[in-house]
């Protein structure tokens, strides 16, 4: 006899709490296989093929496509067949971006066995599992069909959880939730979640927080809001929430962009930034990427030319070169340069990061910005070639400004930002001739470092891009 088991969206990794349904890949009624992707989503780090850890028969689909879901709802059931009849499947997981086998071996639904929120568990008890669990067959009442196109889940019913009690564990979602309840001086075990089993969710952990921050004569201003005639509190008293403005298009923050929103509120939240420029003389830097692409080897980029400079002055500034573990105290100066860069997409901004840059040389440098540039429009960029920058170079002069005060990418400690080269009068060995002049503004991590270290590495970033020889005397 079959078993309908039922495949929640896993724990993405990287502190990801929820993913966009982007594209199925099976359909009600198809055959898969142990560990065969059955559905794309999208996080805000980038696309991933989602494996099911169960082969069988596809009996259900939860979500349409473009929807978004929470880790730990479900995605879809599959019908498999008694172990003996080797249709069961590995119970494999995916963890991160890759499936790993579970530690030990899924419990079957036996008598006695009550399935809550689509987990079996026993009378009494909790099951410790995190990912997909034996379900209830979706045919029996309350639950999704077993047929039909796409199947969406029944409505589920109001959290009834209550706070956990003193000594117990507390259900949070991710330890990113747990991070900003620590550093707003929130009491998790004071919140009920609304997710699954009373699972505190990021949403509750805001809703608390824009609670306890809200104006103490909230009251006040309500009964100043109240129709003449009625008192604050009966019929006809104005809600205490400022009504939603009417008109205008509400844009939610997700995906991609709700990433970048909350990674740079936390840059501003935490880094005692600081900005300095200067202008420099790029005449000499075009001229020799010039001579450089008028061989037949391949073509260098401007990017990769800027990169290697970048490299060459982390090297005499491995200050900026850095990170701050705020809870040790301590600045942790890395012995590696993995080099972001800033790229902007129909997605959104993105920052891929060329893995041990200093290492590479110009042409290294021009054929991994280019693969990288790529997989960034076309959305394919891996996690891994996301995340673990350690300094950015932000060419913002592509979009035709001169000059701009980046936002340091948290936890790094610095980005360079160049501005676009244009010819403007300058003075040149002592008479005034017409140049190719850049703009080129370090923000930086005050806490790393104070002014004369930034403004060093910053001369010394205008040095070679105006006398490219510079650079070739400090190799």
């Amino acid at each position: 006899m079959a078993q309908v088991l039922e495949f929640k969206l896993p724990d993405l990794g990287e502190g990801l709490t929820e993913a966009e349904i982007v594209r199925w890949l099976v359909q009600v009624g198809d055959v898969v296989a142990v560990d065969q992707p059955v559905v794309e989503v999208e996080t805000a780090k980038a696309m991933v093929e989602v494996p099911c850890p169960y082969g069988g028969v596809v009996t259900a689909r939860f979500g349409e496509e473009g929807a978004e879901l929470p880790v730990g709802a479900p995605l879809l059931t599959v019908a498999v067949g008694e172990p003996e009849d080797g249709t069961e499947g590995s119970g494999n997981v995916l963890v991160g971006y890759g499936t790993q086998a579970p530690a030990a071996r899924r419990r079957r639904v036996r008598a006695g066995t009550a399935a809550v929120d689509g987990q079996a568990r026993r009378p009494g008890t909790a099951d410790a599992a995190p990912h997909a669990r034996v379900a209830a067959p979706p045919q029996t009442a309350g639950t999704a069909p077993v047929s039909g196109p796409t199947a969406a889940p029944a409505p589920a019913p109001p959290p009834t959880a209550t706070p956990a009690p003193a000594g117990g564990p507390v259900p949070v979602i991710s330890p990113l939730v747990r991070k900003l309840a620590r550093d707003n001086d929130l009491d998790l075990r004071q919140l009920t979640g609304s997710g699954p089993d009373g699972l505190i969710l990021r949403a509750d952990v805001e809703n608390a927080l824009r609670t306890r921050t809200a104006p103490a004569d909230t009251a006040a201003g309500q009964a100043v809001r109240t129709p003449a005639g009625t008192a604050g509190g009966q019929a006809g008293a104005a809600p205490a929430t400022a009504p939603r403005a009417e008109g205008g298009v509400r844009i939610p923050l997700k995906g991609v962009r709700g990433a970048v929103a909350d990674k740079l509120s936390r840059s501003r939240r935490e880094i005692p930034d600081a900005t300095c420029w200067v202008d420099a003389d790029a005449t000499g830097l075009m001229r020799a990427r010039a001579a450089m692409n008028a061989t037949s080897g391949p073509k260098i980029s401007l990017l990769a030319l800027l990169a290697r400079i970048c490299t060459a002055a982390l090297a005499r500034f491995p200050e900026l070169n850095s990170t701050v573990d705020t809870d040790a105290r301590e600045i942790v100066r890395l012995d590696r340069v993995h080099l972001g860069f800033a790229a902007q997409t129909d997605r959104g901004l993105v920052v891929p990061v060329v893995r041990d840059a200093h290492t590479r040389d110009a042409e290294s440098l021009t054929a991994e910005f280019a693969r990288l540039t790529e997989a960034a429009r076309t959305g394919t960029l891996t996690p891994g070639e996301l995340t673990g920058g350690t300094f950015t170079l932000n060419n913002y002069g592509v979009f035709g400004v001169d000059g701009s005060t980046p936002i340091v990418n948290h936890p790094e400690a610095a980005m360079l930002g160049v501005g676009r080269i244009v010819p403007k009068p300058w003075v040149h060995e002592g008479e005034l001739a017409v140049r190719q002049v850049v703009q080129l503004s370090l923000t930086f991590d005050h806490r790393v470092c104070d002014g004369g270290t930034a403004g060093g590495f910053l001369r010394y970033v205008a040095d070679c891009v105006e006398q490219p020889a510079v650079l070739l005397r400090t190799l």
